[in-house]
């Protein structure tokens, strides 16, 4: 069976004339251009550790296939805004797994977009926890009340946005989490 015990958040940014080429550039920017990734659902695995991208990739080979979350937002649209993010729960409880959401937009800033998605998969895990979660309550309050329930150890995000240029070259934004051992 395997189950990820390590992963990493990344990003990037890629603009070309050609669509695949700037997903290629922003997938290099995300430091991934170079494994063979495979798109996952959205579960971070029990006891799987968070470290640094600089950490991840040393554990990993080009080529390699790699099984990862990944959003992704492109546009040729001038003046056009794309924006992608992945939120990402983890239980206070080692043993539960977690959330990890993704977020693609067009027009929404990165902080908006990003806390967007942190606030998805923190909502996802409450839901399974028994949390209490009201939709109405601002982004800031339920993140206070998943903290102080003492299910919900830690939310974070990571988001990038990207503008069209008046040239028309496509834009691709990248945010992914990539489990890596």
């Amino acid at each position: 069976m395997f189950v990820p015990a390590k992963a990493f958040l990344t990003k990037g940014v890629g603009r070309h004339k050609e669509k695949l080429t700037s997903f290629e550039l922003a997938l290099r920017e995300a430091h991934i251009a170079q494994y063979n990734l495979v798109r996952v659902s959205s579960i971070f695995p029990p006891n799987c550790q968070l470290v640094s991208w600089e950490q991840g990739v040393k554990l990993l080979m080009p080529g390699q296939v790699v099984f990862a979350v990944i959003a992704e937002a492109a546009t040729n649209e001038p003046s056009r805004l794309a924006a992608s993010a992945l939120g990402l729960a983890i239980p206070a409880d080692p043993n539960h797994h977690g959330y990890i959401s993704e977020h693609h937009a067009f027009g929404q800033r990165q902080q908006s977009a990003g806390d967007y998605a942190e606030d998805l998969a923190a909502s996802m895990l409450a839901t399974v926890l028994g949390v209490p979660f009201d939709p109405n309550q601002a982004w800031d309050e339920r993140k206070e009340q998943w903290l102080l329930s003492g299910e919900i150890v830690k939310t974070t995000n990571i988001s990038c946005t990207a503008e069209v240029q008046d040239d028309g070259r496509w834009v691709t934004t990248v945010s992914a989490l990539v489990f890596c051992g």
